[in-house]
């Protein structure tokens, strides 16, 4: 008994363990088995060395799968006809793993996409060497598909050659005009060149060159010992002075933090100013004041007799205030007590 529990056990934890590694290669990667994928090829007319299988395929650089096989169109497609009418292409295929509705749909729209553009290059992922695929749109009149006769095994997508190929074609077409080039021709005409160079300063007068350039000499002599008259000048010092001093002061007066103060405060001034203006509150009080203004027109209009009768008893007033002024200050005694001051006779006078 003890030894069959024994045996479960051993099997259990053999079942449990399976399970657990089965588990972690699906997490890993067995996820791709159950993924949609699509196959599609793609030619190429020139050399694809570094570009191995397994590289990424990328749509301007989003990825989309990994190239599965290349061969040779030779191989593949072309193994009965004679040699001479062979293309030589070099086949690439590579699997799109991509959902399912991404994949009916590039499926369903292929042939428009390609119609516009959609082309397969190649391009250098480092400075390894090692290339990728990249899918992209380019313009199919500079890029056409390359001609063949048979049917494609999967999708076709046609291919652009790849920037590399293009700047050594570009090289290889630039060295072929130089060997195309007459050489020989070239050289002749440049010893007539120089042949006819030489004759023509040969012919001009060499004294009247020197001639020239010794009167330029002299007057540049002249030019320089007249500014140097001009620089040693007191005037010309006091103003070189007088500008560094200057210069000095504007200095210290822009480093001035009051001067920082108030152009800050002018800047919130400004701002404040603008803020008000923009809340429409100017406009606001200039209309409070044109109604305030209408208002006191039309009741002074109203009250022009009213106001011309107070003015008169004002002016009346001011007139009794002053004769009351003026007798203060001559009797202040009788202002207060009533009646100006009884006469006294003196002595040795007669009334």
């Amino acid at each position: 008994m003890d030894e069959s529990k024994r045996y479960f056990r051993l099997g259990l934890f053999v079942f449990v363990a399976i399970a657990i590694v089965a588990g972690i290669v699906f997490v890993l990667g067995g996820r791709a088995l159950f993924q949609p994928t699509m196959m599609i090829e793609t030619y190429f007319n020139e050399s694809v060395a570094g570009l191995d299988i397994g590289a990424p395929i990328k749509f301007r650089g989003v990825p989309m799968g990994q190239v599965t096989e290349i061969l040779l169109s030779t191989v593949e497609y072309e193994w009965g006809k004679p040699p001479e009418q062979r293309r030589g292409y070099i086949v690439v295929r590579a699997k799109l793993s991509l959902s399912k509705e991404r994949i009916q749909r590039l499926g369903n729209d292929a042939t428009d996409l390609i119609k516009s553009g959609l082309r397969i290059q190649t391009q250098m992922a480092g400075i390894t060497g090692q290339q990728t695929l990249a899918v992209d749109i380019f313009d199919p009149d500079k890029y056409p598909p390359l001609p063949f006769d048979w049917t494609p095994k999967y999708l076709y997508v046609p291919s652009a050659p790849s920037t590399t190929g293009e700047l050594i074609a570009g090289v290889q077409a630039f060295l072929a005009s130089l060997n195309k080039a007459d050489v020989g021709d070239l050289g002749k005409n440049l010893n007539t060149l120089i042949v006819t160079l030489n004759k023509k300063v040969s012919e001009v007068a060499a004294g009247e060159i020197s001639t020239e350039a010794t009167d330029t000499l002299k007057d540049v002599r002249v030019l320089i010992d007249r500014a140097a008259d001009l620089l040693a000048k007191p005037e010309i010092e006091a103003m070189l002075r007088n500008l560094a001093s200057a210069t000095g002061r504007v200095d210290t007066l822009v480093g001035d933090p009051s001067l920082k103060r108030i152009l800050g405060e002018t800047a919130a001034l400004t701002t404040r100013l603008n803020q008000f203006i923009q809340s429409g509150s100017i406009d606001r009080t200039v209309q409070s004041a044109n109604d305030v203004a209408e208002r006191t027109s039309v009741l002074i209009g109203d009250n022009q007799f009213d106001i011309r009768v107070i003015v008169q008893d004002l002016r009346v007033t001011a007139e009794n205030l002053r004769v009351l002024s003026d007798t203060l200050k001559r009797n202040p005694a009788g202002f207060l007590l009533g009646g100006p001051p009884e006469k006294t006779q003196l002595p040795g006078k007669t009334p």
